[in-house]
């Protein structure tokens, strides 16, 4: 489907987007600029997308893997512990559509700070 990237004051980051429904509609909101938040080793942003929570929807996912948050509406870039993480895991507040795979060390969001502005676009 291509690649999507996301940038921050100082972090870029770029992921291939997964045949599904939420990365078409992702897509189709492009670009999009936001504020991001923090939520433990979480980094999240609000989108105007309206997406239902698939079949395969979950909240532990692989640092990487990028979601969409249908309860925010939001995407969610899990890259280590959240508060609710048992273990090792990265934990997200609920269950998400993962609709993209990074392709650089989403790490690097740890030095993201709230607030910091987010410009979503598609890649090519």
């Amino acid at each position: 489907m291509g690649n999507i990237r996301f940038e921050f004051a100082t972090v870029t980051l770029e992921a291939e987007l997964l045949d599904t429904p939420t990365a078409k509609a992702i897509v189709a909101a492009l670009p999009v600029t936001s504020s991001a938040l923090t939520w433990g080793e979480e980094g999240y942003f609000d989108v105007p997308v309206q997406v239902a929570r698939e079949k395969a929807a979950r909240a532990i996912v692989t640092p990487g893997e990028i979601a969409y948050w249908p309860d925010g509406p939001a995407i969610a870039i899990g890259f280590g512990r959240t508060p609710i993480s048992q273990g090792g895991e990265t934990r997200l507040a609920s269950p998400c559509n993962v609709f993209a795979r990074a392709l650089g060390d989403v790490k690097a969001l740890a030095a993201v700070k709230a607030g910091t502005k987010v410009k979503v676009s598609l890649v090519g």
